[in-house]
């Protein structure tokens, strides 16, 4: 346990029993999803995540934080290596332009040589539950800067990094964070559903879409019905979409983290389920309004006519409606998700680098403008 000011405090997995967990909903959480982190290590729940975890508290509400010095290979949940070069780099064949991927290509490489000399991947991300999408807590914007200030102390030279932000979903934290001297860099473009905003033709869709259910006898299959039998085929699932189809780079959950989430309910696991056999699964979380799948796969395998992802987004719409909760639907498969209604915004990382060496910093500058100017542009205007 270590602290620098009356208001932060730091444990890890040493100091963690001194550790007085909230009597909240949010505090008990974390308690259940943070604690086998700090416990066993990341790589025992997610193989492709290399990193230290540990836990900040600021005012008693409990805050994860990651520390990363190099690791170019991890997965871009900690690595913003990863994250803005080598995914960048395999998803540029989403642009079907082979004279512009190979420019883009060449621009990457070069960028990449520059920011492992500049060791861009020594950094700290706050909030980092080190999934796709990070929602934060009921805190207020003076908090998490305090959080800033309390890192910039406890780790001279690290750059601080604050993920999964947008103007819609943290306005006035990305305004604090600015304030306090951040940048503001660019990572993706995502999609959000605000409940009853939809029009006709989008709730036709997505009605559309959950009547194939009926057609191709599936069954929705509850938390309650999920059951440990499931497991390896929930992984293996994840892995034919995420891992396979999309990135090596995407977190790769073990059969542990499945176990954890079903057994703590630090996801609601849900799945379509035919004569028996699972063919689709999801798992949300949710957080102060909002909710997000960072688990979500099917059988790649079956004919694309059957229809699984479209069934399996028209329950996940279906369970936000429910429950009137903002859903945020992460990134990709753009023109899909507007159909149904889901608006696009830009999300970035608030990134604060004052305190690092200067070629750092020049890296960090370098990429927020090359984003802002081409990067970001680019991909709204293919709806990616």
């Amino acid at each position: 346990m270590e602290a620098v000011n009356s208001r932060v405090i730091q444990y890890d997995r040493h100091s963690m029993d001194q550790l007085e967990w909230p009597d909240t909903e949010y505090g008990r959480y974390a308690r259940e999803y943070l604690t086998p982190l700090l416990e066993s290590g990341t790589e025992y729940y997610i193989s492709n995540v290399h990193t230290t975890v540990k836990v900040l508290t600021v005012d008693g509400i409990p805050v994860p934080v990651t520390i990363n010095d190099s690791n170019y290979d991890n997965s871009y949940v900690c690595s913003p290596y990863t994250h803005y070069v080598s995914y960048a780099r395999e998803e540029l064949a989403l642009l079907n332009n082979q004279m512009l991927e190979g420019a883009l290509s060449m621009m990457l490489m070069a960028m990449g040589w520059l920011l492992r000399q500049a060791r861009f991947n020594r950094v700290i991300q706050v909030n980092n539950w080190l999934l796709s999408t990070n929602l934060y807590p009921a805190l207020s914007a003076g908090q998490l800067t305090e959080v800033l200030e309390y890192l910039r102390q406890a780790y001279p030279g690290y750059t601080i990094m604050y993920r999964s932000l947008s103007m819609e979903t943290s306005g006035d934290l990305i305004a604090s964070l600015r304030g306090v001297g951040c940048k503001l860099v660019p990572s993706r473009q995502i999609y959000l559903l605000q409940q009853n905003s939809s029009g006709s033709k989008a709730r036709w869709l997505v009605k559309r879409d959950r009547s194939l259910l009926a057609k191709h006898g599936y069954t929705e299959v509850s938390p309650d019905e999920i059951t440990p039998a499931d497991i390896p085929r929930i992984v293996e699932l994840y892995r034919l979409l995420y891992i396979d189809k999309y990135s090596v780079y995407n977190p790769q959950f073990t059969e542990a983290f499945i176990a954890m989430a079903m057994e703590r309910r630090t996801l609601q696991i849900y799945g379509l389920r035919r004569e028996g056999r699972l063919d689709a699964v999801l798992g949300f979380y949710e957080r102060d309004g909002a909710m997000t799948a960072p688990l979500f796969g099917y059988d790649t395998g079956l004919p694309q006519s059957v229809g699984l992802y479209r069934m399996l987004s028209a329950v996940l719409i279906g369970l936000a409606g429910s429950s009137g909760l903002l859903l945020h639907e992460s990134s990709g498969v753009g023109q899909f998700k507007r159909n149904r209604g889901a608006v696009g915004a830009i999300e970035y990382s608030a990134v604060y680098d004052r305190d690092t060496a200067w070629l750092n910093r020049c890296g960090w500058s370098f990429l927020e403008l090359l984003l802002r100017r081409i990067g970001m542009p680019l991909i709204q205007k293919l709806k990616l």
